[in-house]
């Protein structure tokens, strides 16, 4: 497998991303486009009260760039690019794009529109849901209709139809949990190219060459990104970053046809999204049951608990990183035992 279309997009996405923090951060703090901090979060938070959000325009753009270029230097390859990578590859960004969409109206409206919390999570809900069912139609339409999935360290499980519904649940949570995941300077931009890398060494694993170059856009463009991510932020990656990251992952685990492997390369994304679950429901028993409700967690998601622990944002994201880390290396490892 040539490592030229790989080379190509890591390297267009992370100069891209890069480059463009350059212009796209005074035009956001010029049009005042700066993050609303709430009064639920952590107090030492209001320091952030105005730094640049909608940042994810930034990888968007190069990650966008990215795979273009990918896709024209593989298409020159007719011996090992198929159709069906073809296909993936396209549906994929496509259907983060249109995630990124949802998450960019979500940040106009609280940005500019000064509604805080954004659409409505019955919109959010409804809109989301229906960009999965398309995604998993275009797989089914491009023929793409296995219903197997391969479990880690166990094999395969033929699962028919109701590996549809489940899918479509799937992606809808591990998007809106990448999301939570953005929650401190650096944090899901450094755990989803952890996680990219791991896609990457799967992808190159299993010969996938539209797969490889796909999670090597993604890597660059979340590295060039954390140039003005890293503490303290410069800018944040807003809704329309994280929901479009989302995407990607989801895109990268259901083109490699591993989407149960998700709970090793979205370990950080799926403890995220638990602890606001553990949090929610722990708090309306207690209170059906003692009159008031009781917490697990100082403050969910979990990397808020941290920081109510006296963890700064840079160990945190430092922890977690390793996790990811961990994570992935359990991925490969599984997949090189399918």
């Amino acid at each position: 497998m040539s490592n030229i279309p790989v080379i190509v997009a890591a390297v267009i996405a992370f100069g891209v991303t890069a480059l463009t923090g350059l212009w796209i951060i005074p035009i956001l703090r010029r049009l005042k486009y700066g993050q609303t901090i709430l009064d639920i979060g952590p107090k030492w938070h209001i320091k952030k009260q105005g730094i640049p959000t909608m940042g994810g325009l930034m990888f968007v753009i190069g990650i966008v760039a990215a795979i273009l270029a990918g896709l024209f230097v593989l298409a020159g390859d007719s011996e090992t690019f198929s159709t069906r990578d073809g296909m993936v590859v396209i549906l994929g960004l496509v259907m983060a794009l249109a995630y990124g969409m949802v998450g960019f109206v979500d940040d106009y409206i609280k940005v500019v529109k000064k509604r805080n919390l954004g659409l409505n999570a019955k919109q959010k809900m409804v809109i989301q849901f229906f960009i999965a069912i398309l995604y998993m139609s275009g797989l089914w339409l491009g023929g793409d209709r296995s219903t197997i999935v391969f479990v880690p360290f166990y094999g395969q499980i033929e699962m028919g139809m109701i590996y549809y519904p489940l899918a479509i649940l799937g992606i809808v949570y591990l998007v809106n949990v990448v999301n939570l995941t953005d929650g401190i300077d650096g944090l899901c931009s450094s755990v989803t190219f952890i996680a990219s890398l791991g896609f990457l060494g799967i992808a190159t694993y299993l010969t996938a060459q539209g797969m490889a170059m796909f999670a090597a856009a993604l890597a660059g463009g979340c590295l060039g990104f954390l140039i003005w991510n890293f503490y303290p932020a410069k800018v944040f990656m807003g809704d329309t970053g994280s929901l479009f990251l989302g995407g990607l992952v989801v895109a990268l685990a259901f083109g490699l046809g591993i989407p149960i492997f998700l709970l090793f390369l979205g370990i950080i994304y799926i403890i995220e999204g638990l602890s606001v679950m553990l949090q929610m429901g722990w708090f309306k028993i207690t209170k059906r049951r003692y009159g008031e409700g009781r917490r697990i967690f100082k403050m969910s998601p979990i990397h808020h608990h941290y920081e109510m622990k006296g963890w700064s944002e840079g160990k945190i994201v430092t922890v977690f990183s390793l996790i990811q880390i961990a994570g992935s290396i359990a991925a490969f490892l599984a997949v090189t035992r399918i």
